[in-house]
């Protein structure tokens, strides 16, 4: 076919699909550009959000809390590897409460924990139990990403938002209030006593937002928990936080599954769903 002829044929094919109220527009799905229908936002209703890591900067921020911590008692230990520590204490505790070795054990129990142990590993000595549930707390006043208020605020106009995040019930409530973050539900793995990347948390979550999975779009930087939400029937949008696990770490911008959205923070995935 030649190029006169392939471009007439195009625009026909366009103007077919213009008849029928149906645009074609190009959607980033896993660093690749594809044709998707323009009107797929407006099938979806509410964006659930993956919250540490995606929303708040953990690391940073506990970073910050044991700078502080040390200012009043005088340790001198590298709180970059103690924040690196106690994240890497977060998986291995929930797969103890999945494999049934305890029973349903909510996360700040579980952070406190970990905790118990690091500040045996770090000498972390003289504490009070007072100080230790302070510094436990710490994960309820995680500083969000810069873009994350304003980018919810602005997808908040058009869809619902809410928290789908292991973090128990309180202590994402208490982290929203400290941050300012503008959800309109608070929804947490606790609420199915489950932890992500189980797929009756995302069915759950659907399910109290009296929704269908194909109306919920899962927004997160891990792709694990959007591949889960994809098997539940969800939509996806993968969001790359470049300093989540600190400055200079690799970052993957081509994981491994066909996400409905890629976006390089809350702005951006606003702009694309078109708010």
């Amino acid at each position: 076919m030649n190029t006169a002829k392939s471009n007439l044929a195009r625009r026909s094919f366009l103007q077919c699909f213009g008849l029928l109220g149906i645009a074609l527009t190009t959607v980033p799905i896993a660093g690749r550009q594809v044709f998707a229908q323009s009107n797929m936002p407006n099938s979806i209703e509410a964006l659930v959000f993956d919250v540490f890591g995606t929303v708040v900067d953990w690391r940073g921020s506990i970073i910050r809390e044991g700078q502080l911590l040390a200012a009043k008692k005088g340790y001198s230990i590298d709180w970059a590897q103690f924040a690196d520590r106690w994240r890497a204490g977060y998986g291995p505790a929930m797969n103890r409460v999945r494999s049934g070795e305890l029973p349903w054990t909510k996360i700040d129990d579980l952070h406190r924990m970990i905790l118990d142990e690091l500040v045996q590993e770090f000498s972390l000595e003289g504490m009070t139990e007072q100080e230790l549930d302070h510094f436990n707390r710490a994960w309820h006043r995680l500083s969000p990403w810069p873009d994350s208020v304003p980018g919810l605020n602005r997808l908040k106009n058009r869809f619902i938002i809410a928290t789908l995040s292991n973090g128990n019930l309180s202590l994402l409530t208490r982290m929203a209030k400290n941050a300012g973050l503008p959800w309109d539900a608070v929804l947490s793995a606790e609420l199915s006593r489950h932890y992500k990347p189980d797929l009756k948390v995302y069915l759950k979550a659907v399910d109290l937002l009296s929704l269908q999975p194909r109306q919920v779009m899962m927004v997160a930087c891990h792709p694990r928990d959007l591949q889960a939400a994809a098997q539940a029937g969800l939509r996806t949008a993968y969001v790359i936080r470049l300093l989540e696990k600190g400055p200079g770490q690799p970052v993957n911008r081509n994981p491994n599954g066909n996400f409905d959205y890629m976006a390089e923070d809350f702005l951006d995935l606003a702009k694309q769903l078109g708010v």
